[in-house]
């Protein structure tokens, strides 16, 4: 999943132009319509300067309003340009949606390559920052590519959807014992009553398959025969089911976090429960020895004893940081999402929430900067509902799947016998167990493109063995391995000199590695 750990990256690198994006064309454009599918192709797209967009900042809520002042500097050289696209692919000149796209031009014209679409993730991550991140990853090899990053349907600055929640996940722990879980389950039967309500006459075209269809209109209205495709994570599959949707109009196509088909499920992270614990004990580790700066223990033993001291706590009473009350459902996920990443200053980030945590557990009153402020705001109150309501939306609408309450249930209680730590949270029930069957049956991947695939042994979003599978059933693709690397989304994020040079070398001669590929930190 686009994971919050992941979302706060993009925040800071620029959410802020999703909210001026926005602005080019009005919130929607659901009353327009155009005669038949040759039309969308036919369009003209405007650029304009993503930060020239005008907005009375009040309008503007936070995070975005924040971010968005990097995004508007002209030096960036990021544009902006609404799109249409049809809201049902099988009526195409009925509604239409409004897509936001942003795009910074190649600057090597002789060895101009194409255009690079790009995804970070998600469901339901804002992709108008996207260019500006691969042209600080990719280096020189950015220069031969028009890069292109969007807003997927109901995402961002594109036609929104929002149910309406009081919360900015519909990812929670399950609780510590029945009752809790019994409770968790109405939760979520709620939030999906609350997207029956305030968004069920679009619901069954919030997927993947139509995002694929949007992506084809990009690519046509482009020019572009092909088109070369980096996708993170649940961009991932998205880029697996346009192959498959669109056989041959891929050039160079790079998947990150790779996520397996068979796997693709409302809980997306289950399998990845061993990782989450391995990388739960590596940051204890990393904390032990930075002892003096953090003061949560000497050794890994006294480490995560406060983090079980934290959560035992959350349990008996919801711990208040500030304004923001935590409970025995949202310590563990926050605790859980902080651990996507192996970065130092990730690291440090999740040292110190502890600490703080701790000190509100042991009764102090204690007040967070304003960056967890922000976080805590987005995650427990409205703020992030639009972003939540959206990811959850299309997670049910391509595989919403009636298991049962109790099923659920078993199934934590098996997986946290042996990973108590992130099986409540991986294993939980969704709202998707309240969703309305998908509209279409799900993508079967049966085609074989070359791909470069990219995956951490660590990964603890993502199984490692399903991108394993992928490779196999690419016999065309290779496979890039980081080693013992607790991270979900490497390329560019970690900054492996191993996987980025192979990644920036493919990118830039179309010339996939010989064989897979072994990198080490």
């Amino acid at each position: 999943m686009h994971l919050i750990s992941l979302w706060k990256r993009m925040v800071a690198a620029g959410a802020g132009v999703a909210a001026g994006a926005a602005l080019l064309t009005g919130p929607a454009a659901a009353t327009d319509r155009l005669p038949g599918p040759a039309a969308y192709h036919e369009q003209t797209l405007e650029w304009t300067d993503c930060g020239a967009v005008g907005a009375d900042p009040a309008t503007v809520p936070e995070p975005y309003r924040t971010a968005a002042a990097g995004l508007a500097d002209e030096t960036a050289g990021i544009e902006c340009a609404p799109l249409t696209v049809p809201l049902d692919y099988t009526d195409p000149g009925g509604e239409t949606l409004t897509l936001a796209l942003s795009r910074i031009r190649a600057t090597d014209p002789d060895r101009h390559t194409g255009v690079l679409l790009s995804n970070p993730g998600g469901p339901g991550g804002s992709g108008l920052a996207m260019p500006l991140l691969l042209q600080e990853f990719m280096g020189e090899a950015a220069g031969r590519f028009d890069l292109i990053g969007f807003d997927p349907r109901f995402t961002g600055a594109s036609t929104p959807l929002d149910c309406r929640w009081p919360v900015g996940s519909g990812v929670r722990s399950s609780g510590p014992d029945v009752i809790s879980y019994l409770r968790a389950a109405a939760f979520q039967h709620d939030l999906a009553e609350r997207c029956r309500t305030h968004a069920g006459d679009v619901l069954p075209y919030v997927t993947t398959r139509n995002t694929a269809r949007d992506m084809d209109v990009i690519r046509a209205v482009l020019g572009e025969d092909r088109i070369s495709y980096l996708g993170y994570s649940y961009g991932s599959y998205l880029g697996e089911v346009y192959t498959e949707l669109f056989p041959g109009r891929t050039d160079r196509v790079v998947l990150d976090g790779v996520i397996h088909p068979d796997r693709y499920t409302p809980n997306l992270m289950a399998g990845a429960e061993r990782a989450g614990e391995d990388a739960l004990r590596a940051w204890a580790d990393w904390t032990a020895e930075r002892h003096d700066e953090h003061g949560l223990g000497a050794d890994r033993a006294a480490v995560l004893a406060g983090v079980d001291r934290v959560i035992a706590a959350s349990q008996r009473a919801p711990l208040r940081i500030g304004d923001h009350t935590l409970d025995r459902y949202t310590v563990p996920l926050l605790l859980f999402s902080s651990l996507a990443t192996a970065g130092d200053a990730d690291r440090a980030w999740l040292a110190d929430f502890t600490g703080l945590l701790l000190r509100a557990a042991d009764g102090e009153h204690v007040e967070p900067d304003a960056d967890l402020a922000l976080q805590l705001e987005f995650v427990t109150t409205g703020l992030g509902s639009a972003y939540a309501s959206g990811q959850i939306a299309v997670l049910c609408g391509d595989a919403a799947e009636r298991r049962g309450i109790a099923v659920y249930w078993l199934d934590i209680r098996r997986e946290a016998a042996h990973h108590p730590f992130v099986a409540p949270v991986t294993r939980n029930i969704t709202p998707c167990e309240f969703w309305d069957p998908p509209a279409e049956a799900p993508t079967v991947l049966d085609n074989d493109i070359p791909a470069l695939l990219v995956a951490a042994t660590g990964d603890t979003r993502v199984a490692y063995e399903g991108t394993v599978e992928m490779r196999r059933e690419w016999p065309s693709s290779r496979l890039v391995t980081l080693h013992d690397v607790p991270h979900h989304a490497v390329y560019g994020f970690y900054g492996n000199t191993c996987v980025d040079g192979l990644v920036n070398d493919y990118l830039r001669t179309g010339v996939l590695p010989q064989r897979d590929v072994s990198c080490t930190d």
